[in-house]
């Protein structure tokens, strides 16, 4: 009983900790994409294209074209 509660907490300890990372990089996150977007008029979809470009770039490199 006592073996199931520890690892119990200790599972709750290592979920809540990822959780809390993955909240702090979304809010890091949309932060700056809020930042980008008052300050240069730079919308998400004009990052997420660029994205997208640059994998591509990156793929036709590594294939030697």
């Amino acid at each position: 009983m006592i073996a199931t509660l520890i690892v119990a907490w200790i599972i709750f300890i290592i979920l809540w900790k990822l959780l809390k990372a993955t909240v702090s990089n979304a809010l890091t996150i949309a932060a700056i994409l809020i930042l980008l977007n008052i300050s240069f008029g730079i919308t998400p979809q004009d990052i997420w294209h660029h994205i997208t470009q640059f994998t591509q770039t990156i793929s036709q490199f590594q294939n030697g074209k």
